[in-house]
């Protein structure tokens, strides 16, 4: 009966990683996401002449920094 507790514990526990694992892509998506918009409206707000190079820059680094940190993924759809 231990045995059985033993396995059924893994499997909760492997389970619960999985899901965990999976909910930090999707933060982590979500999060690429805001920064590659945030780097659109920069850049659209410079072009229109209301935006600022340096706000442009601030943004393309942050989005930098998180490529950098967990990759890119989420700019190819996945």
């Amino acid at each position: 009966m231990a045995g059985f507790l033993d396995r059924a514990k893994e499997q909760a526990q492997s389970a619960l990683a999985q899901g965990k694992q999976k909910v930090d892509e999707v933060q982590e998506k979500r999060a690429g996401d805001a920064l590659l918009k945030k780097l659109g409206a920069a850049y659209y707000a410079e072009r229109r002449g209301t935006g600022s190079p340096q706000a442009t820059q601030e943004a393309l680094q942050a989005l930098e920094s998180h490529v950098a940190t967990h990759g890119d993924g989420f700019l190819h759809g996945n």
